[in-house]
């Protein structure tokens, strides 16, 4: 008989270490599903801003070729004195309103505002014509551009000293 009790208490034991390894193999399987299921997630949230992002700014080859035509045009109605009825004047206007609804949005004139490289990349230092222009902005060279929120043109200006 006390062959008997030896053998069922160490089968016993048995049944308690395995199911004490069962709920440890447990464990570490759901930590592991876990694990993956969070870093699903985060794959999957980044490669969704990769796409929008890659979707904002998509245009800026475009628009990086065309802000050049905008400026000729820009030059060529001041030089010429077109109204607002002329063709090259009408054609501008158009090309403009076609790219601001893609997204693209000109800077602000900075004219008289303090150098900001942010914004701004300073292409000549001049005498300032009053004291009170001395660090700021005289005048600019090419308009600054945003393809939404993104700068893709600084604007390039001339600063007085």
């Amino acid at each position: 008989m006390t062959t008997k009790k030896t053998t069922k208490s160490k089968s016993s034991k048995t049944k308690a270490s395995k199911k004490n390894n069962f709920k440890k193999e447990l464990e570490l399987e759901k930590d592991k599903n876990l694990r993956l299921f969070a870093e699903f997630e985060n794959f999957r949230k980044r490669t969704a801003k990769e796409r929008l992002e890659l979707y904002s700014t998509a245009n800026k080859d475009i628009m990086l070729v065309l802000l050049p035509i905008l400026d000729n045009f820009e030059r060529s109605i001041k030089a010429n004195n077109y109204s607002d009825s002329d063709g090259p004047t009408l054609i501008y206007k158009q090309l403009k309103a076609e790219l601001e609804k893609k997204g693209l949005k000109e800077m602000e004139s900075p004219i008289g505002k303090k150098l900001d490289t942010d914004f701004h990349e300073a292409t000549a230092n001049v005498p300032a014509p009053k004291k009170n222009q001395k660090g700021k902005i005289i005048d600019v060279i090419e308009k600054g551009y945003f393809l939404g929120e993104k700068i893709i043109r600084y604007a390039k200006v001339v600063v007085g000293n």
